[in-house]
């Protein structure tokens, strides 16, 4: 390869490079904060709010779980994020927890919870959010 051609090579690589390094410092940026979920999971842990793991294998509570699942999973218009929500039963009592795409879809989770308790809103709680 002559000297001139190697340089027309590298004089092309440069702008990919400075793309690439921009996108780099963009995911590092706060506007999109990391996949880790770090922060949330020690939040749980301060002891309050519900989790997975108090939830008990009553019957009741897992069948109550099961049919919100069922009823959120159905949903195809739902995305992934509100499909994976977390149901959290407790003597009956239903917490949502995790991020949705937006106001709606935090609604129509809260509804299904609430159509499947049956007894009104009074009995789920939604810590649902909206994901930036």
């Amino acid at each position: 390869m002559s000297v001139a051609a190697a340089a027309v090579t590298v004089l092309m690589s440069l702008p990919a490079a400075r793309a690439a390094e921009t996108a780099r410092d963009h995911d590092k940026s706060d506007a999109h904060p990391a996949a880790d979920n770090t922060g949330v999971n020690k939040r749980d842990r301060d002891g309050g709010s519900p989790t997975a793991d108090q939830q008990k294998n009553d019957k009741s509570d897992v069948d109550l779980a099961a049919e919100i699942r069922r009823a959120i999973v159905k949903d195809k218009s739902l995305s992934t994020n509100a499909h994976n929500v977390k149901i959290i039963v407790k003597d009956g009592a239903v917490t949502l927890r995790g991020p949705v795409a937006s106001r709606e879809e935090k609604a129509t989770v809260e509804q299904k919870a609430i159509e499947a308790v049956g007894h009104g809103k009074g009995k789920v709680t939604n810590e649902l959010a909206v994901a930036p």
